[in-house]
């Protein structure tokens, strides 16, 4: 009876871990990550899906109006790229608002000019930065304040693309910095 438990035990183990494999090739398949896209940048210029091509990649979702997250990740995310230095010169990095009401294409510029000349500022029209972020698996909801004022949740990782687009693994907000520029120095490396 032992013997005929632990079989199923392994034959359920191997079955979840096929499907977990399964998933993970489906959603990670080396293909580009995302949907196209078609949105704006802090300098009014149209930006596709394109620009997250030919070279490794780094997006963040956030807003212009977050009180820590946003603009800790962008200081950290320019301090990498500092470190980096020749070895990521390649590497580019995108801050995509959340907030397309309040982040227009000078009010980003202002924002992301003011912490790197590495980052450029992404915004659009609330159906289009939805439509992105949803294929992007970004999460993000207006949320109201007593004061009729409102903030924004979302998420707070740095997504890193191959130099096809291909997702290639996350920096958690409060990642430590040398883990941060390990994983980086992968990225540009392309493994």
């Amino acid at each position: 009876m032992r013997s005929i438990l632990i079989g199923i035990v392994v034959v359920m183990a191997a079955v979840f871990g096929y499907w977990t494999f399964d998933w993970y090739r489906s959603m990670y398949s080396g293909d580009a990550f995302g949907a196209p896209f078609e949105l704006t940048d802090q300098t009014g210029q149209p930006i596709t899906q394109a620009a997250f091509r030919g070279h490794p990649t780094l997006v963040f979702f956030g807003f212009t109006h977050c009180p820590e997250v946003c603009p800790t990740t962008l200081f950290e995310m320019n301090g990498w790229l500092e470190k980096l230095g020749d070895e990521g010169k390649d590497i580019r990095a995108y801050f995509v608002s959340i907030d397309p009401e309040r982040d227009t294409p000078q009010v980003m510029n202002a924002y992301v000019s003011n912490v790197s000349s590495r980052i450029v500022g992404v915004t659009g029209s609330p159906d289009r930065i939805a439509a992105m972020a949803k294929s992007f698996g970004i999460y993000s909801r207006k949320v109201e304040q007593a004061d009729g004022d409102y903030t924004m949740d979302h998420t707070a990782s740095v997504l890193m693309l191959d130099r096809k687009g291909a997702f290639a693994g996350t920096i958690a907000y409060g990642e430590d910095a040398d883990t941060a520029i390990a994983k980086l120095k992968r990225l540009a490396a392309g493994a």
